[in-house]
């Protein structure tokens, strides 16, 4: 009798959890087609990030597990790879420029951020600072948690952060026709049932490689450098079938969305304008360099755009995917942007983040 007794508590959340990643999956196709046939651009990710991030908001309880995120996260890499070896590599040149600029917008709008939620809306340094701080998120959870800062008010301002560019940045190129409608890297065939076995074992291989040495992004970025690879080398022509790219980027709108669902909505009320403020200074920072490396150079500005973009990188490369931008500037900034923020953030916690932040202010 024990041993029925205690299966049965186990068998039950196991099934809750399979109709609750289902629920998600099928509001963030619904919300994804529902864009997509009103030919919005970035459709399949920005439909079904609105739609399950509504739905969370809601009180329904969305998840994406992490062995499906992962696998979106390869399937993502394999993509972005097969367009690398078709499309690259150009302005390299510029990279060196570009990124160094990039380190520079990234400090000064998490000064800028920080400053202005201390003075306007009263936060601590700490959470003030690693609120503002673009990317990097675990590592930023974490430091959140070390130091005792503000965790929800920090949650709340960095995921309207990345919800608000990956639903804006599609219109904006959309609206100043800088986003085209299709793309040559995307009309690839697909490739043979043998090469598409190798494909994908060289990606998970690459990938938990990475993985063990810590790398950043590692399920994509490994998937990603394996696919470019292989078809720059001629070993595999075509990519993988259309659909599953379609899925993919459904799934990582759906990731996006089902953050809402560990948000209350008192909590999301009561920190809306500090983050929404936040948000705006981080963006005009960000425009004034992007605007001046637009000024001085031949990089594209949807480029440029997608790449200074203080937003989550999994979520900028899916972008740049969808909206058939180059995937390794995009690529190489935002990993130069999580290197920076990974390794700077400590410190400048350390330095400005005291305890007797609250005795001073």
């Amino acid at each position: 009798m024990k041993q029925i007794s205690s299966a049965t508590p186990l068998d039950l959340p196991s099934r809750a959890k399979t109709l609750s990643v289902l629920e998600t999956l099928a509001i963030g196709t619904a919300g994804g087609l529902l864009f997509v046939v009103a030919h919005l651009p970035g459709g399949l990710i920005s439909g079904a990030m609105l739609a399950v991030g509504i739905a969370a908001m809601a009180g329904r309880p969305l998840s994406v597990p992490p062995i499906l995120t992962q696998s979106i996260l390869v399937v993502l890499g394999i993509s972005l790879g097969s367009v690398v070896s078709r499309q690259l590599i150009q302005h390299v040149s510029a990279y060196p420029v570009t990124i160094a600029l990039l380190a520079l917008a990234t400090f000064c709008s998490t000064f800028g951020s920080s400053y202005y939620l201390q003075r306007v809306h009263g936060w601590d340094r700490t959470s003030a600072f690693l609120a503002g701080s673009p990317g990097a998120l675990s590592q930023i959870t974490i430091l959140a948690v070390e130091r005792g800062a503000d965790l929800p008010a920090i949650a709340v301002a960095q995921t309207l952060r990345v919800i608000a560019l990956t639903a804006a940045l599609p219109l904006l190129l959309a609206l100043g026709g800088l986003a085209p409608a299709t793309a040559p890297a995307l009309t690839m065939t697909t490739a043979s049932p043998l090469e598409l076995a190798g494909l994908v074992a060289a990606a998970l291989a690459l990938s938990m490689l990475l993985r063990l040495v810590k790398f950043p992004a590692s399920w994509m970025f490994g998937a990603m450098i394996a696919s470019a690879v292989l078809h720059a080398m001629g070993l595999i022509e075509g990519g993988l079938p259309p659909w599953v790219r379609n899925v993919a980027l459904v799934g990582i709108g759906a990731l996006m969305g089902s953050r809402f669902a560990r948000m209350k909505m008192k909590t999301l009320l009561s920190h809306l304008n500090a983050a929404v403020g936040s948000f705006a200074i981080a963006i005009a920072v960000s425009a004034v360099f992007v605007a001046a490396i637009v000024l001085t150079t031949q990089v594209h500005f949807a480029d440029i755009l997608v790449a200074f973009a203080p937003g989550a990188m999994d979520a900028m490369l899916a972008l740049a995917l969808t909206l058939h931008i180059d995937p390794v500037f995009v690529g190489a900034h935002h990993l130069a942007r999580f290197v920076f923020v990974t390794i700077a953030t400590p410190g400048i916690v350390h330095l400005f983040g005291r305890p007797q932040d609250d005795v001073d202010d």
